[in-house]
């Protein structure tokens, strides 16, 4: 794991929609991803507005985030849910599956979806990723998602 945060873009001026999809499952931990996320898109990206959407768990949020994506107005959408690694599959399953789904929606819509579906087997993990300032994987998720807009707007604009 790294133990430090992508350095910060440079913001943007312009007023974009930002959706966070966010599971209700372990809600704690969770809206340490979600208040770490709207924090930093109101430094970098203070002109826009941000969705929450609200799933019962990690396994619901592919349909939530692509039902956000058919609409056409979230310039970037940001994945939020913690799952415990037990003795079984079950969380293993379930992120690969979330993964997958996520990976297809970003590279269908051409849009920025950003996956912070987290595995954990510790509670000290969920409280680093998820509660702890230094590391906050919604922090990075905010930074990663004004970064790829920037890239694709580069990426998009005619050669000079």
């Amino acid at each position: 794991m790294s133990h430090l945060l992508p350095s910060r873009p440079p913001g943007l001026d312009d007023s974009l929609v930002f959706a966070i999809v966010a599971s209700s499952y372990n809600r704690e931990f969770v809206d340490g991803l979600v208040n770490g996320a709207r924090g930093e898109l109101a430094v970098l990206a203070p002109k826009s507005r941000v969705e929450l959407h609200e799933v019962p768990g990690s396994f619901e949020i592919p349909l939530a985030v692509q039902t956000v994506a058919e609409r056409g107005n979230a310039a970037a959408i940001l994945a939020f849910g913690l799952l415990w690694q037990g003795e079984t599959l079950h969380a293993s399953l379930i992120a690969t599956a979330v993964t997958g789904a996520l990976m297809d929606i970003s590279l269908k819509h051409k849009l920025p979806v950003l996956h912070e579906v987290l595995v954990i087997q510790t509670e000290e993990q969920a409280c680093a990723r998820c509660l702890d300032t230094e590391i906050n994987r919604g922090v990075e998720a905010a930074r990663a998602a004004v970064a790829m807009l920037a890239a694709l707007k580069k990426i998009n604009s005619p050669a000079s």
